[in-house]
């Protein structure tokens, strides 16, 4: 059977040991490890890298400790509003929904709009009605609450600022235990096929229906099975001026780059020039994983090639025995 590999990412920002405490690190990992797990289920069995993003995303969306799904950060009405995509990079389809509320798993909607309607992207009201014809599970206003969420907004009111989940500010102590952001996973199956998925609930005090990178197919998730497949974190705005996730497969197509080459050039240093915060996990045709931040930590997990679970906050990372799953 041929090999298979799958990463993930719970978000990109100012990730630092200081600001971890021991029982954080343990429940970060172990949020990650079961999440990545969920992907591992299906690639292992032959499943498809479609199925096994949107499971570990799922996974993910299910958990308070991230910004997407239950975990979901407050606008500025005190609503939790939430952008999607997933796209297969065998047929090339992608589905997306921005802006949608009370709905459980985005991801899986965002499925649902790719696979049952024609279109690519559904938004607001539209899309919960289309939530509702498919059949996709919602969860009422209480089951996306979450204290602390609710704190970064007033605090992100009283200083009439729009923050991002990610984004650390010395000048505010209650930052230092701030919950990172943005989800998203990135799978080649034993097929040869790749996909991607993101999820995100956006920035904390956002108004006016802002809409991020999250379900802009080619800025925040891409995939072709040609090239890669790339799920994107950081500040949304950045990621769409600059098309970043179809940039990693447009440098890697047309200028015969190899994934980590293209990362290096779009993250590190493309990014960094235009003042863009963040990062990004891919995977090539070959199995390549590549984990680009030019922040001070992502939170992510990947399967390194002696088949265990890689988890990583900063810059070094913590393995996990493959035989421990």
């Amino acid at each position: 059977m041929n090999s298979f590999s799958l990463a993930i990412h719970g978000g990109a920002g100012t990730i630092l040991p200081s600001a971890m405490s021991s029982e954080k690190e343990v429940a970060f990992k172990t949020a990650l490890r079961d999440a990545i797990q969920e992907g591992i289920k299906i690639l292992s069995s032959s499943g498809s890298a479609l199925e096994a993003v949107e499971a570990c995303v799922r996974n993910m969306e299910d958990n308070y400790l991230f910004n997407a799904g239950k975990g979901a950060v407050f606008t500025a009405d005190g609503k939790n509003e939430m952008d999607a995509s997933i796209m297969d990079g065998l047929t090339g389809k992608a589905g997306a929904v921005a802006c949608v509320r009370n709905i459980k798993n985005p991801i899986t909607l965002a499925k649902m709009v790719m696979l049952k309607s024609e279109h690519v992207l559904l938004s607001g009201e539209g899309a919960l009605k289309f939530a509702e014809e498919v059949g996709v599970e919602t969860a009422p206003d209480e089951y996306f609450f979450d204290e602390y969420r609710y704190e970064q907004l007033k605090l992100a009111q009283r200083s009439n600022q729009h923050i991002l989940d990610h984004s650390h500010d010395k000048d505010h102590e209650q930052d230092q235990e701030r919950k990172f952001g943005t989800v998203g996973a990135v799978a080649l199956d034993v097929h040869g096929n790749l996909a991607a998925a993101t999820s995100t609930g956006g920035m904390t005090n956002k108004r006016y229906g802002r809409i991020g990178d999250s379900p802009i197919i080619g800025a925040g998730t891409y995939a072709h099975n040609h090239t890669c497949a790339v799920s994107c974190t950081g500040h949304g705005e950045f990621f769409m001026r600059n098309l970043v996730a179809y940039d990693i497969s447009c440098l890697m197509e047309y200028r015969g780059m190899s994934l980590a080459e293209a990362c290096q050039h779009v993250v590190c240093e493309k990014l960094v020039l235009k003042g863009g915060v963040g990062g990004l996990i891919a995977i090539d045709k070959y199995g390549n994983t590549e984990l680009s931040f030019n922040s001070e930590g992502m939170y992510r997990a990947w399967v390194n090639s002696d088949r265990q679970i890689e988890v990583g906050f900063y810059k070094e990372s913590f393995p996990v025995s493959w035989s421990s799953l």
